[in-house]
């Protein structure tokens, strides 16, 4: 008599596992970020463009358009804006998308590539401090999402940290170094 009764516990055992299996317990990829950052305020003002300003707190009226300006004595294009900010602030994804690449280099310093969700466009964080923790490449993003920390490494000012900020349109398969650059200011905030 008594194993009718220790099946019976284990059924409802069973049971109750299966209910919170399926009621209680959420399945998130690996890849997926661990906590989503909220779409800070400055970012969602009536002024603001598509894509959300990478720089926590930055209202769109803050940005200026360096898009056109010559670097290096004129020697290059800039092909990007500066997002002038404290040293420290939180670097956040402008979009969905995905890690491409996370590379120093001398000019950039320490920098970030993503690839927008539709594999289009390519985002350009230059200059960070550091990266969030646990940051790697494939990882995916998520818009307003803290990637990085603003900074002045590479080639620039240690007086004057910034995020330079550039987009680049990518055909498919294109590797994260190509692309052709376009301008990000109307993306960020309207004109």
């Amino acid at each position: 008599m008594r194993r009718p009764r220790l099946w019976g516990s284990i059924a409802v055992a069973l049971l109750f596992c299966v209910a919170f299996a399926h009621f209680c317990v959420r399945i998130v990829p690996a890849d997926g970020p661990s906590v989503l950052a909220p779409v800070p305020r400055a970012a969602r003002s009536a002024d603001a463009g598509p894509l959300l300003i990478p720089v926590e707190g930055v209202p769109a009226s803050a940005l200026a358009d360096t898009f056109t300006q010559a670097r290096a004595h004129g020697a290059r294009p800039h092909d990007a804006i500066d997002i002038m900010a404290a040293r420290g602030r939180a670097v956040l994804a402008a979009a969905d998308g995905r890690v491409e690449k996370i590379f120093w280099s001398h000019d950039g310093g320490r920098t970030l590539y993503q690839r927008s969700a539709d594999g289009r466009l390519l985002y350009y964080y230059a200059h960070l401090d550091g990266y969030a923790p646990g940051l790697r490449e494939g990882q995916g993003l998520r818009r307003g999402q803290r990637i990085a920390m603003v900074g002045s490494t590479g080639n620039a000012d240690p007086s004057a940290p910034h995020l330079h900020f550039a987009v680049h349109a990518m055909t498919p398969g294109e590797p994260w170094y190509g692309g052709r650059a376009i301008n990000p200011y109307p993306l960020l905030a309207r004109r």
